[in-house]
């Protein structure tokens, strides 16, 4: 095993090193100080829709413990903070009456990051989108997205001064695919149409998001956090290949040609164009230069073409790990030449500006023994894939950053809490905080990196 102190100095200097986190996953305050719901305070009280009936209601308890919660970030030598906004703490309707509370505990949250030399990397949505919004269609409405731009333009006129970057939307792919396709996450869509449509309009609204952010402060560094996959052949064979890159199309340029080459894919337009609403000039408004992005990777994808090719585009099929593959706790595949590999991928198909590891951590539930929680399986991942991070920028990808996944144990969306990727431990009845080894680690390595 790799030391904290020799794999940080395979870092650049000005490298940062941070944590990460998001507001439904840790507040906890559901209905305090003006915030209504979201689709999650909605999709979590459905009966089988989250594990255990389970729900962000307390969750972390982050929006009384933030002070304490600040310190232990301080106490782990990082660099930087990256959280996301409530959009409905700010706006409980979606639209209209601005809920200053709200703006006053991020206000408060930002400037205790600064006053502890914590750099501040906000997100404006991470999937908690105001329950209202759902009476005009949620995501499949064109609407929505001109929500978003007036969301973008409050939260930069009172908050923007004090950010060192700024990201529209987190991982789209979660609130299109994963949300309207597929039906795990909220509002549980599964819709071809219902899919198609959310796709274009969480494009739209980053784009829209980016213009208007930029009318308030055109200085601030945007960004967009991308959740694409590694994807690779299950096989040698030529239709195992033509579908993983039938599903590369369908996964990951679904988003990144329409922000970055300005266009959908012809073979998505065939596929599912019909059903987008797309209008004169909606892509310009989506191809908004943009100063970095942020790339959210956890485990690979194997991809087979569908057997008789009877299924809807792609036609491919995601083949599970074997029982003799590395995984995680949640059964996700260990796999760090995915993130380099993907990185590689991406920068030679589209020309991107630099990027952030805004996400990458494991899943594992090692709880405490005697007041210690002992994760070597986390360390072990986290060095695999921190060493991946630094391979890639030996090669020339423009990495500036790297966020882990997550600060702290919290609420894992239809997981519920059974799923933890902390590097802190939350006892959720007493809500604790015991630092894992993994938090140990890190701290080793973001202080040798800082002496560097």
């Amino acid at each position: 095993m790799t030391s904290p102190k020799a794999l940080s100095a395979r870092f650049p200097k000005d490298f940062q090193f941070g944590v990460a986190t998001a507001a439904y996953q840790i507040e906890g305050a559901a209905s305090d100080e003006g915030r209504k719901p979201s689709i999650w305070d909605a999709f979590s009280k459905m009966p089988g829709r989250v594990y255990q009936g389970q729900s962000g209601d307390i969750a972390c308890d982050h929006y009384h413990r933030w002070e304490d919660d600040l310190d232990l970030i301080k106490s782990l030598g990082v660099d930087a903070y990256r959280f996301s906004i409530a959009w409905p703490r700010i706006l409980p309707e979606g639209r209209g009456l601005v809920n200053e509370k709200g703006l006053d505990f991020y206000d408060r949250l930002i400037d205790s990051l600064i006053k502890r030399g914590l750099k501040v990397y906000p997100t404006l949505y991470h999937w908690d989108l105001p329950l209202a919004l759902m009476g005009d269609g949620g995501w499949t409405a064109r609407s929505t997205a001109d929500a978003l731009a007036d969301y973008a333009e409050i939260v930069v006129k009172r908050l923007g001064d004090r950010m060192d970057a700024l990201a529209t939307i987190n991982e789209p792919w979660c609130a299109g695919h994963l949300s309207h396709l597929y039906g795990v996450h909220a509002p549980g869509e599964k819709s071809l149409e219902a899919f198609a449509a959310s796709v274009h309009v969480l494009n739209l609204a980053h784009g829209k998001a980016v213009q208007a952010a930029r009318s308030v402060r055109p200085d601030l560094p945007m960004g967009l956090v991308l959740n694409s996959y590694s994807i690779y052949p299950a096989s040698g064979t030529d239709e195992d290949n033509a579908a993983a890159e039938r599903a590369f199309l369908f996964h990951n340029d679904i988003y990144m040609s329409p922000v970055f080459n300005g266009r959908y894919h012809s073979d998505i337009l065939d596929a599912i164009g019909d059903k987008m609403p797309i209008e004169d000039g909606d892509l310009e408004i989506i191809n908004q230069p943009l100063d970095w992005w942020g790339l959210n990777y956890y485990t690979p994808w194997r991809i087979a073409a569908d057997p008789d090719m009877s299924a809807d585009y792609p036609q491919a099929i995601q083949i599970p790990p074997n029982g003799n593959t590395e995984k995680t706790d949640i059964g996700w595949e260990v796999d760090e030449n995915g993130l380099s590999d993907l990185l590689k991928d991406l920068y030679s198909r589209y020309a991107l500006p630099p990027c952030y590891i805004t996400e990458n951590g494991a899943c594992y539930n090692d709880g405490p023994v005697a007041g210690e929680v002992k994760d070597d399986r986390r360390i072990d991942y986290l060095e695999k894939h921190l060493s991946a991070t630094a391979n890639a920028i030996n090669d020339g990808i423009p990495i500036k950053g790297y966020f882990l996944w997550s600060l702290m144990d919290n609420f894992e969306w239809a997981e519920g809490y059974r799923m933890r990727f902390g590097i802190v431990h939350v006892d959720y009845d007493s809500q604790v905080r015991t630092l894992k080894d993994s938090a140990h680690w890190y701290r080793d390595l973001a202080e040798s990196h800082k002496t560097k």
